[in-house]
């Protein structure tokens, strides 16, 4: 209900013809107030039910709708999915969930259960990083989900900030609040969120096979990873559609990263697919990218992260005989050199991708790339033919390829891949038809820049 109609009604208590009313939004005044109450300390409780009451946070007893005044609520139209309980909100279509929140990292706990009727549950948060897959909770049974989130803006300091490509400006990724995506059968008695100062942070900079992409059938490693890391490191994906070395820095995002980056943390450094295509004197393999990756280690040094280096993910594109064509040129063999000569961790994803393609075959690989036919989703008159972005099982599949290479490096960071998180051997991928995570609803049928 607006801000507004809760100050009118709450002035009006003393009417009898409102009192039921004024009841209701009193006390959504109060709640709000009570969460407000906590920003010293930055953590706010949201309690669902229809006969909760909190004294510690918020009890929203009714499928309130996000509003900016208000400060939380269910989001981006799907309020009418959530079905209130006693004790909780249940629901079995794709439903968000908001609060307004400056930039930082928070650690997220959501509390999942219900008495009634068993629960399927997959969380995304913000622009589809995956913190919870398909987790099967018990009628009766309650499971406490914990992940970190990173909330960020373009800003840099009182006169910069970072430059957002156009597309960017709405998504979720850039807006002033956090938002939680509940998919499948689902049901929440609450959500807590507490400001996190003393995480690992994974800093990714990168392209569009590395960016959250926002929308489906899109999808990119960095979204996935997010998956795979314990509750001590949270991730903060910088990468973004298009970008290459140069036009990274010149965004000033190499900055943003830099005035945020502290000893500990990590810079993931993966680009290549749009720095093949600078050209000119002093560009290539061994010239500006060479360079330019030597600027990134040392500055990340500087500040006591650890630079990691990524090679880039193979294209899909396929010799007669079924093996794959290298379409990076000496790009992979660059970065590699420059690995060595900094003495800096690098992770081989142009051959892990090479084995995983390979392994597939021509024709089975199509699977994990955005190759749909016309009218798979709605308004796509024409069938989706990409041999470059993933969709979502290809994605998993990179970032666990990622994540091997972690556990292969002799860093710290390998100590915090969660102990769910078994080996992965790219010579032996999974199989697309054991792939069974909930698309989001949110689509877009252009390709992302980069392609």
């Amino acid at each position: 209900m607006k801000i507004r109609s809760i100050l009118v009604l709450f002035s009006s208590l003393f009417l009898l013809q409102s009192i039921q009313a004024s009841e209701s939004n009193s006390e959504i005044r109060k709640q709000h107030n009570n969460t407000d109450s906590s920003k010293d300390t930055m953590v706010k409780l949201f309690s669902f039910g229809t006969k909760v009451k909190s004294k510690k946070g918020t009890s929203i007893n009714s499928s309130v709708a996000y509003n900016s005044e208000l400060g939380y609520g269910f989001d981006l139209n799907t309020a009418q999915n959530a079905n209130l309980n006693t004790s909780s909100f249940t629901t079995e279509k794709p439903t968000y969930f908001s609060v307004k929140l400056p930039e930082g990292n928070y650690q997220v706990e959501v509390v999942l259960g219900s008495d009634d009727a068993a629960s399927n549950v997959t969380i995304k948060a913000e622009s589809r990083r995956l913190m919870l897959k398909e987790q099967v909770i018990q009628k009766g049974k309650q499971f406490i989900k914990t992940f970190n989130v990173n909330v960020r803006n373009a800003k840099i300091d009182a006169t910069t900030s970072m430059s957002l490509r156009g597309s960017e400006y709405d998504d979720l990724n850039w807006d002033d609040k956090l938002t939680i995506e509940f998919l499948g059968t689902v049901a929440v008695k609450s959500i807590k969120i507490t400001k996190a100062e003393n995480l690992i942070v994974v800093y990714l900079a990168g392209d569009s096979t590395v960016t959250d992409q926002d929308v489906e059938p899109w999808a990119s490693w960095g979204q996935f990873i997010t998956n795979y890391f314990d509750d001590k490191v949270v991730v903060a994906n910088y990468a973004v559609s298009g970008s290459a070395l140069p036009s990274f820095k010149g965004a000033r995002r190499l900055k943003k990263i830099l005035s945020l980056i502290k000893p500990g943390d990590y810079l993931f450094i993966e680009f290549g697919h749009n720095d093949e295509k600078i050209k000119g004197e002093g560009n290539g393999a061994w010239g500006s990218y060479s360079d330019l990756l030597t600027e990134y280690i040392q500055l990340a040094r500087e500040k006591g992260a650890i630079p990691i280096l990524n090679t880039p993910t193979q294209r899909r594109a396929f010799h007669e005989d079924g093996t794959l064509k290298p379409t990076h040129g000496d790009f992979p063999d660059a970065m590699r050199a420059v690995a060595k000569k900094q003495n800096v961790p690098l992770i081989d994803v142009t051959k892990m991708t090479t084995q995983m393609y390979e392994s597939w075959g021509d024709e089975p690989s199509r699977k994990a790339f955005v190759q749909y036919p016309a009218n798979t989703f709605p308004g796509q008159d024409k069938a989706l033919e990409d041999n470059t972005h993933f969709n979502s099982f290809g994605a998993n599949e990179i970032a666990l390829c990622v994540i091997e290479g972690i556990r292969n490096l002799d860093i710290p960071l390998k100590k915090c891949i969660s102990k769910q998180t078994l080996s992965y051997n790219p010579a032996k991928p999974n199989a697309f038809s054991d792939w069974t995570l909930p698309m989001s609803t949110r689509f877009e049928i252009a390709k992302p820049e980069g392609n």
